[in-house]
């Protein structure tokens, strides 16, 4: 406890008590009287929050696909090509290809914003301001960015299988396709879903890169709006309608509750699995 104090006491401080307070803020109302869950019946029900909270929640899902089916597959592929044997310079590419996670998300998006400039960059389509192409465009970003995350964690279990199981199961004639997917596969399992599960809760606190590409507003009509965004117009106000700190809570303890149910689910269906098979 002695060596555990200083560290418990500043997460406490700084992580704990906003997270509870905030939890307590969104049962009262921006008067300070306690409304109970009125403030959640407002966000799911009254137009002015709901239409923009379904849509945010909607936005944020496909934000999260897009680096589940695109992000992971790419990663363990990278991983997989740095693992090859007779690959030289694997210390270099490992490198480059991690790289962008360490930079600035506020650099990396108005880097790309210039990039995909219809005036000045490279693309002369407007991929980020048609509705139906910007929150794919911002989500391949992101993917670009941090594809060298799930590339570490991967490369770090394949250098870790013993090489004899791959021969064994090339010896007993299966190709490499057999031998990825039974024996390579499923020793995997539980990084894959350690990596899903941070992805997840990554994606569902995301906010930086649609803020500095799209701005509060998350355009062009809502079309990149995510539960980050619509938070921070909610607490803060924009150009359109003044903040409210008590619907500002109730969005945070929304996106708390989305990103726990997403945990449960984790632990008891995936997790438990991966436990029983290892058993």
């Amino acid at each position: 406890m002695v060596f555990l104090g200083p560290a418990l006491l500043v997460y406490t401080v700084f992580m704990v008590y906003p997270l509870l307070d905030s939890l307590r803020l969104s049962l009262y109302d921006s008067a300070g009287s306690f409304a109970g869950l009125d403030n959640f019946r407002t966000l799911l029900g009254d137009a002015v929050y709901s239409d923009r909270f379904w849509n945010a929640l909607k936005n944020n899902f496909i934000f999260f696909l897009f680096h589940f089916f695109v992000q992971n597959p790419v990663g363990l592929l990278l991983a997989a090509l740095l693992t090859a044997q007779g690959v030289r310079g694997q210390n270099i590419y490992r490198t480059v290809i991690f790289l962008p996670t360490t930079l600035s998300v506020v650099i990396v998006g108005f880097v790309w914003r210039q990039i995909l400039s219809p005036l000045w960059g490279i693309n002369e389509s407007a991929l980020l301001g048609e509705p139906s192409t910007v929150l794919p465009t911002l989500s391949l970003i992101s993917v670009w960015q941090y594809v060298g995350i799930p590339m570490i964690f991967f490369y770090a279990v394949l250098i870790s299988i013993p090489r004899d199981l791959i021969e064994a199961a090339r010896v007993d004639g299966a190709s490499g396709w057999r031998a990825f997917w039974n024996v390579t596969l499923p020793l995997m399992l539980p990084t894959l879903g350690i990596i899903t599960i941070v992805t997840f809760i990554g994606n569902f606190n995301a906010f930086d890169l649609i803020f500095t590409v799209k701005g509060a507003l998350a355009g062009p009509d809502f079309a990149s709006d995510i539960m980050g965004t619509f938070f921070y117009r909610t607490f803060f106000g924009n150009q359109l309608a003044l903040g409210d700190a008590a619907m500002g809570a109730t969005v945070a303890s929304a996106m708390f509750i989305i990103i726990l149910v997403g945990l449960l689910v984790y632990t008891f269906s995936w997790h438990r699995r991966v436990a029983t098979y290892e058993f």
